[in-house]
């Protein structure tokens, strides 16, 4: 009798503490217990990092595309006079050109935030602006950066 008792009680304890481990759940690396709560925190997704472009005048030069046909330019130039050109050409032809002010002319450099409405003549093709500074001496283009329009 004495032997019945001893595994009845052994039997007893073994379950019991299988019953005590079942309580806690194993879930990857974090233990959750019967007893505690767990929070759901949601994700923001994250924000699209707008690509910046530069060369020796231009730097820290973004683009957004406001409307279907309406891009926000933004960035800095380090322009003589503070004044700079801009075209947008689709590989073929120039849609549209301009000219754009910095708030500082060169050494410093100037901050320059403009909008460009343009639309391509061919669905299939790529616009491509291209901002650059005019050569005093024979007009021609200088430190040329080229941005594709998406």
């Amino acid at each position: 009798m004495n032997m019945k008792s001893s595994i009845w009680l052994l039997i007893l304890l073994v379950f019991a503490c299988k019953k005590q481990n079942s309580d806690d759940i194993k879930s990857g690396d974090t233990l959750l217990s019967s007893d505690t709560a767990q929070i759901a925190k949601s994700i923001e997704p994250q924000k699209q990092i707008a690509k910046e472009f530069s060369n020796e005048r231009f730097r820290q030069v973004t683009l957004e595309k406001v409307d279907e046909h309406k891009f926000r330019v933004q960035g800095q130039a380090q322009i003589f006079e503070a004044s700079f050109n801009w075209v947008v050409e689709d590989g073929h032809n120039e849609l549209k050109t301009g000219f754009s002010m910095t708030d500082a002319g060169a050494p410093e450099w100037g901050k320059f935030d403009f909008t460009i409405d343009v639309e391509k003549k061919d669905a299939y093709s790529t616009l491509i602006l291209i901002l650059f500074e005019v050569s005093a001496e024979d007009g021609s283009r200088k430190y040329e950066l080229p941005i594709p329009l998406q």
